[in-house]
């Protein structure tokens, strides 16, 4: 479904990627694991288009989108959901999720009612600002709200910063649930080891802008080779 090939990217003068390597299948949830600085939203950012690469190509379904916008690339079946979910604060749940229908064209009263079967915490804070959502249920809403576009794939950047355990827990079992039952395509990055080891089926280590080996799943609830892997001590 989603291949990157030499993908280079960075800010300004500044590289960050360096020749990233990614396969990612159709219905496949894949986990990148690194720590602070070494690339893991830059690689987000790259794969929606929100930073343009420097070098290197990027398929999508058979298309080559390596120089599309981010709209384009949704309206292709991409959805992103950023560190810090960036609701609209001042907008009311019910209408961050009208916002997520616009490119289906399909009206609320149609899409939203199984939409919100996946996420039944979010049915009684409907006419709530999200701003004034914890920040759990703000994360819930980013999520559900990416997902009304109904996406074929998927980009998580660290979704469990500054949550509830009891709503990590929750996401996780839904994106679980929604891997499975509509065939959704998953590609997060996280710090989180119980929280990867959950929802991915791979899980890939990013260090100083490169994607490196595989972390076996047994192997990533022991930090000291978890630390191995990425490169830093735990």
């Amino acid at each position: 479904m989603l291949k990157a090939t030499g993908l280079c990217a960075g800010y300004g003068e500044i590289p960050v990627l360096f020749e990233v390597a990614l396969s990612v299948r159709d219905g496949e949830s894949i986990g990148i694991l690194g720590h602070n600085g070494m690339g893991k939203t830059t690689l987000l950012r790259t794969l929606i288009g929100a930073l343009p690469a420097t070098a290197g190509a990027l398929h999508f379904d058979g298309h080559d989108i390596t120089t599309l916008p981010p709209h384009a690339r949704a309206r292709r079946g991409m959805a992103y959901v950023p560190q810090g979910r960036e609701i609209f604060p001042t907008l009311t749940a019910y209408d961050n999720l009208r916002l997520g229908l616009v490119k289906t064209g399909r009206k609320p009263d149609e899409a939203l009612g199984a939409l919100l079967d996946d996420f039944p915490r979010l049915k009684p804070l409907l006419d709530r600002q999200g701003g004034s959502l914890s920040g759990g249920e703000q994360q819930l809403l980013a999520l559900a709200r990416a997902l009304a576009g109904e996406p074929s794939l998927l980009l998580l950047d660290e979704p469990t910063e500054g949550i509830q355990p009891s709503i990590i827990e929750e996401i996780g079992e839904t994106l679980v649930a929604l891997r499975e039952r509509r065939g959704l395509t998953i590609v997060l990055v996280e710090q989180n080891l119980d929280f990867i080891a959950a929802v991915s089926q791979r899980v890939l280590v990013i260090r100083r802008g490169q994607l490196g080996g595989e972390i076996p799943p047994d192997h990533l609830m022991d930090l000291d080779k978890v630390s191995e892997y990425t490169g830093v001590a735990a």
